[in-house]
């Protein structure tokens, strides 16, 4: 059994690159990679084919992710029917893929920090044009629901083993 997991942000260069590769991560070190499948997408088209900022890159590659190989893709429907799991960075993006899928799977996109500890936020600032702190702000927010979504999965993927 494999687990599709996608995460959706408006570009895909900067949160949802970053959940794909600390996810990737996480699920690696736990000895699980091979029960998922992971990928990441953008709202928007305007980026296809550019790899996350420097700024994400540099921000991941400081806490041990690499993100380089990734590139902006934008997400489809089909994506929606494919992926078991289909996590937004922000209610905006939420709205967007539920207004994309197919009308009996408009539930399915849910949001990232619905994995998150308790911390009463819900939407992970897009760091895009800010600063380095911005993009570690978003970074420690997206390590959070991460962890949440693996301790969240891990019962199920050792139970199908």
């Amino acid at each position: 059994m494999t687990i599709g997991i996608l995460f959706v942000c408006t570009a895909n260069l900067c949160r949802s690159p970053t959940a794909e590769g600390v996810f990737r991560s996480l699920a690696a070190r736990a000895g699980l990679a091979d029960a998922f499948e992971i990928d990441s997408a953008g709202t928007g088209a305007s980026h296809v084919g550019q790899p996350p900022t420097k700024p994400a890159i540099d921000a991941a590659a400081a806490r041990g992710y690499d993100i380089t190989g990734i590139r902006a893709r934008q997400i489809t429907g089909e994506d929606i029917k494919h992926f078991d799991h289909v996590l937004g960075m922000t209610r905006g993006h939420l709205v967007e893929m539920r207004w994309l899928a197919p009308r009996d799977l408009a539930d399915k996109p849910q949001l990232l920090m619905s994995y998150a500890p308790p911390l009463g936020i819900l939407d992970i600032p897009d760091p895009y044009g800010g600063t380095a702190d911005d993009y570690e702000r978003a970074l420690g927010m997206i390590e959070a629901a991460t962890r949440g979504l693996l301790a969240r999965l891990t019962p199920q993927v050792k139970k199908a083993i």
